[in-house]
């Protein structure tokens, strides 16, 4: 029998969000109410009979609330196989109520370690009880319903109407999957937070988990399926953002997105106006600026062919001139920290594009986690939040690079840390003028890098290419010194690389045999 008749439930939730609504409708049914703590006071409060999960038990809460459900007359109700004999006579001979739905969610440990809370706070905030009672109810579910969080509180209402008072089969198996999916996210929160306190980089195990926020339309390629999930780091960011308007995010909407936000967070707002526009997880330009609206245009005029469809983030609240500017030509997305009423308007005439409000920039000094799976396995590592402002560069040729090439050198290695590799990037007056991404030959990218600035030259019409005193960085060393040479032959006057190839030497020499000044940073920006 797929039918399972509610006769009592026990709910015992941390957010309240619809429970007394829920709790009455319960009542409505004729369903006894069961439960714990400061949930059975507001139930009560509301008028509602509700039994306290110690009357259940025969066992007052205790240990500041660390035990109270953990008790057989709990795990025996929900455990219990209904149409099992052996277990209908324990249940008779220990005193023991079925318990037909369970309803809990969970203490907010994640909330807590996000708020910043201490150590103590967050272990009092980790769930020992809700688990083990979600796991049971969901282990029974051929006779038990288990909801984990209010959005389900519809669907078990919607059903016990249409079935006088009983869960069907398919709606028990879909919460208890879910019931499980939830105390895995808990648990892989918990143990990545106490993996980061103890600075243990390997743990034996790792789990990640997250919340779905949107079932896409399909992945990269219409053939593949695709979901976008939250996971319980707060960084400001496409998973945060909120969507003013415009078509609903693709996959490839979310990852170019992410990759223009991360990009736009090295420029800090409070010293310039910065734009990043990305095309295929690549930045195709970038360029600091007055304002909003200048930052774009620079940005721009590095690769406009390649911007069409692109993404653009910006690092300061977007304004009507930017606006206007972003929407003469077509956009898919534009992100910013936050943007003034008029600059919605005029993005609002432009149905399609869709923007989006992160609240904030993310930190690109903070530590992290990032992870990609590979046949059989799962790739972890910390994110890469090298900033060029906190390297010691160090001069490695005859001659040091001037105040404007320095600038430059650290405008163009900033871009360069976001770019795939091979990565060359020219930049000129704070300003990317060629960017050539993920080729296999690091002269390959240079040569790229430097056709893409002849070719933006000749469409704004410029009697010679800006890579004409511009500077170029490398996101790993030369390892030849051939990659230099076509930089040299581009234009480009001062070099940023990491160093540390077997022909440094030879890469320097000639350096110093154009006249040309190089920085080692020391610190390299592979992006694969």
């Amino acid at each position: 029998m797929t039918d399972h008749r509610v006769t009592r439930a026990l709910l015992s939730v941390s957010d309240k969000t619809g429970l007394i609504e829920f709790a009455r409708a319960l009542a409505g049914h004729g369903i006894d109410l069961v439960s714990t703590g400061g949930t059975a006071k507001a139930i009560a409060a509301a008028g509602l009979k509700v039994t306290d999960v110690s009357d259940l038990t025969g066992f007052p809460e205790m240990m500041d609330g660390r035990v109270k459900t953990l008790h057989p007359k709990v795990h025996g109700g929900l455990l219990a196989i209904r149409g099992n004999a052996e277990h209908a006579q324990s249940m008779k001979d220990h005193g023991i109520a079925p318990i037909d739905l369970l309803v809990v969610n969970l203490y907010p440990f994640e909330a807590t370690v996000d708020e910043g809370a201490g150590f103590e706070e967050c272990i009092e905030n980790i769930d020992i009880g809700g688990p083990a009672m979600i796991r049971a109810a969901a282990k029974n579910h051929d006779d038990v319903a288990v909801v984990v969080e209010p959005e389900d509180y519809q669907a078990v209402l919607g059903e016990l109407a249409a079935n006088k008072g009983a869960t069907k089969l398919a709606l028990r198996r879909r919460l208890a999957a879910k019931a499980y999916a939830r105390t895995a996210v808990y648990d892989a929160a918990i143990s990545n937070w106490l993996a980061g306190v103890l600075k243990d980089d390997a743990p034996d195990f790792r789990s990640f988990g997250g919340r779905l926020i949107q079932a896409l339309r399909y992945g990269e390629n219409p053939h593949q399926t695709a979901s976008f999930y939250r996971t319980p780091d707060r960084r400001p960011g496409v998973a945060t953002a909120r969507q003013l308007q415009g078509r609903e995010l693709s996959y490839n909407n979310i990852n170019d997105t992410d990759a223009a936000y991360e990009c736009i967070a090295e420029f800090d707002a409070g010293r310039t106006a910065a734009c990043v526009i990305v095309k295929h997880a690549n930045p195709c330009g970038v360029a600091e600026g007055a304002d909003l609206v200048s930052a774009y245009r620079r940005a721009l005029a590095c690769d406009s062919t390649s911007a069409y469809g692109g993404i653009v983030a910006l690092n300061r609240t977007l304004d009507a001139e930017a606006a206007r500017a972003i929407t003469e030509i077509f956009t898919e997305v534009i992100i910013a920290p936050y943007a003034t009423d008029e600059a919605i308007a005029v993005v609002a005439g432009r149905r399609n594009l869709r923007l989006l409000l992160a609240g904030g920039l993310p930190d690109p000094r903070a530590a992290g986690l990032t992870a990609k799976t590979v046949a059989g396995g799962l790739l972890v590592q910390s994110r890469d939040n090298a900033v060029v402002d906190d390297m010691i560069l160090k001069t490695v040729t005859k001659r040091a690079p001037s105040d404007a090439e320095l600038r430059d050198l650290k405008f163009a290695f900033r871009v360069a840390k976001h770019v795939k590799s091979n990565t060359i990037v020219y930049a000129r007056d704070l300003a990317t003028v060629g960017i050539g991404a993920g080729q296999m030959s690091r002269v390959d990218s240079a040569r790229i890098a430097a056709r893409k600035a002849h070719d933006a030259a000749a469409e704004a019409k410029l009697a010679e290419p800006m890579t004409r005193g511009a500077v170029v960085a490398s996101d790993a060393f030369f390892p030849f010194a051939d990659g230099l040479l076509v930089a040299v032959e581009a234009g480009a006057t001062a070099v940023i690389q990491p160093g540390g190839s077997v022909r440094d030497d030879e890469v320097i020499a000639a350096a110093d045999e154009h006249g040309i000044a190089m920085v080692f940073t020391g610190v390299r920006h592979f992006r694969h």
